[in-house]
């Protein structure tokens, strides 16, 4: 499909938000679109947004989307469960039933049309992963209340990102069975949810291409998140999962995928998911593909209250596009000082790491003096990447991952 330049103004324009999001960073509240109605002849019924419940304790709510408040990750082990997992819709969940659904699979980089259907790829050999899914726009609103700079799409503190076991058949081995041809260079996986339909324009259902070595690597359909099946929210009856690469790619409610002997393109990779901005090219960067950057979040609620006086063990998780976690250093005031955290669990490339440190607030820079407060982590990955000070801005606020000023009030009692 030919590059689309989104609605905007003239020079540097500003692109319309991420679709399923919407151009609330620069406003006040948490907002969101209204939710879509699944389509399809595997739909059953078109429940509006959301299908699990949201307790406000657990998430932020935002339209079609919902982010994990991450006082809600401390205790909940490595994994993150399905009741406290993020969610990212374009639309609206589909409930689709697993007994009538096929994965139908196309295109020129294929012998001929192949279809499966749910019971056949549970026969198939399976993998179990640990793996990371996260927004592109994670951390967004840090763009603002942080570098003071303007940004379109959903307001993402750090509650776009979970990682989860999945267990699956990989794609590889599905195109495979297809029969897939030597020529294939692409695969393009589009889900089943609901049309996006942005300014009167159709886009079609949520889709994007992979290059052939990605999908014949890591990829996987899963049909399993921490032992069940998947629910709803998170893709049942069958979704992608591909670990390293920004959350769009990992596509839920898979219903076909085309192979393709050339190049394939999307409205997610020609107009939305790419970089626009100052110093990036007039149509915009490359389209997003890996999950970029180093990120770090404490497990303590925004705003925090903490008793002066006495030691708090201080959670957090680290992670990286770039190569498992090696440090994390902590400051309790607003970066003067740094302190190196206890990494503890496990390491695993394509998700996070968990550490803890201990502090007392009347070891801070205005010992046993109640008030506010700022908390910072920083890590370092194998790579030698240090989470940085500052993110360079893009209009649409993506790959955020500057070290973020988390505050908290010290109480005395």
């Amino acid at each position: 499909m030919p590059h689309r330049k989104p609605s905007g103004t003239v020079a540097v324009p500003r692109r319309t938000a991420t679709p399923g999001e919407t151009d609330r960073t620069r406003t006040t509240g948490p907002g969101g679109t209204a939710a879509g109605r699944a389509t399809g002849t595997t739909a059953e019924t078109a429940p509006p947004g959301i299908v699990k419940p949201l307790p406000r304790e657990l998430f932020v709510a935002h339209g079609t989307n919902a982010e994990t408040r991450w006082e809600a990750m401390r205790g909940v082990g490595y994994h993150v469960p399905e009741d406290r997992f993020f969610v990212r819709d374009h639309t609206s969940t589909p409930i689709i039933d697993a007994a009538t659904w096929r994965l139908e699979l196309h295109g020129s980089g294929l012998r001929a049309p192949r279809s499966f259907g749910y019971e056949e790829l549970l026969a198939l050999p399976a993998v179990t992963r640990d793996v990371m899914i996260e927004c592109a726009g994670n951390g967004r609103s840090f763009f603002l209340t942080q570098q003071h700079q303007e940004v379109s799409g959903t307001p993402w503190r750090l509650g776009g990102v979970g990682v989860a076991r999945w267990r699956g058949v990989p794609l590889a081995t599905v195109l495979e069975r297809a029969g897939l041809l030597p020529g294939a260079v692409d695969v393009m996986p589009r889900g089943l949810d609901a049309a996006y339909v942005a300014d009167g324009v159709d886009h079609g259902r949520v889709r994007r291409p992979i290059p052939i070595a990605k999908a014949l690597d890591d990829v996987i359909l899963a049909y399993e998140m921490n032992g069940r099946p998947l629910p709803p929210d998170h893709g049942h009856p069958v979704r992608l999962v591909v670990p390293g690469w920004i959350g769009l790619a990992s596509i839920k409610w898979v219903g076909d995928i085309e192979v393709s002997a050339s190049p394939l393109s999307s409205p997610w990779t020609t107009e939305f998911y790419r970089m626009f901005g100052e110093g990036r090219p007039s149509g915009g960067g490359a389209p997003l593909t890996v999950r970029e950057g180093i990120r770090s979040a404490f497990e303590l609620p925004w705003e925090a209250g903490l008793a002066a006086g006495r030691p708090h063990l201080l959670h957090g998780r680290s992670w990286s596009g770039h190569g498992r976690i090696t440090g994390v250093e902590v400051s309790f005031d607003s970066g003067a000082t740094w302190h190196r955290a206890q990494l503890h669990g496990s390491r695993v490339v394509s998700a996070w790491t968990r550490w803890h440190i201990s502090w007392n607030p009347r070891s801070s820079r205005n010992p046993g003096q109640s008030g506010p407060h700022t908390l910072m982590a920083r890590a370092r990955d194998e790579a030698g990447t240090v989470q940085p000070m500052e993110t360079p801005h893009n209009e649409l606020g993506y790959l955020f991952d500057a070290v973020v000023r988390h505050p908290v009030t010290v109480i005395n009692v």
